[in-house]
């Protein structure tokens, strides 16, 4: 499975109807010094923390050999891909995030862990900060961190956007 695989799908997702402008797509790889929390063998996810104690969850890939030998209280450095993808929705009404990880799989991603989709309406973007400001379905005001300043190329205030966002997924996993 190539690395770009799950945005690409992501990208399919979301192009069921015309565009009013390409989305905008960042695929993002992080490696950490983690520790192991747990391990499911039959899903293949790991959950760990690192040094900030913030807790995440992966999808290890079925060739990364490491796996195998994982036990909580490992240290291990993990490196691990995830997405995330905004489109304008001119169209779209504001929805509640859905799972649409099953969607994902049926098309052939079997190492989706989790993908979300949602659609809000921007209330306001700080692209010096990088802080966007919007309303979900049920009009409560978000405001976010976007880690990446393409994901804000093209989108204004009273836009609607759809937003989709797969879960990391590990690559690779040394001690």
């Amino acid at each position: 499975m190539s690395t770009l695989s799950v945005p690409a799908l992501a990208l399919w997702l979301l192009c069921t109807s015309a565009p009013a402008q390409a989305p905008n797509a960042v695929t993002s790889e992080a490696t950490r010094t983690v520790t192991v929390d747990r391990v499911d063998r039959f899903t293949r996810e790991v959950v760990f923390h690192g040094q900030d104690n913030v807790t995440q969850s992966v999808y290890v890939e079925p060739d990364v050999a490491a796996f195998d030998d994982l036990k909580a209280g490992d240290v291990v450095i993990v490196r691990y891909i995830d997405s995330v993808i905004v489109r304008v929705r001119p169209d779209a009404s504001p929805a509640a995030a859905r799972d649409t990880t099953e969607d994902a799989r049926k098309a052939g991603e079997q190492g989706v862990l989790q993908q979300l989709t949602m659609v809000v309406t921007i209330v306001s973007l700080d692209p010096q900060n990088l802080l966007v400001t919007y309303r979900t379905s049920d009009n409560r005001p978000v405001i976010r961190a976007v880690r990446d300043k393409r994901l804000l190329e093209g989108v204004k205030a009273g836009d609607r956007v759809e937003i989709a966002y797969t879960r990391a997924r590990a690559v690779s996993i040394t001690r």
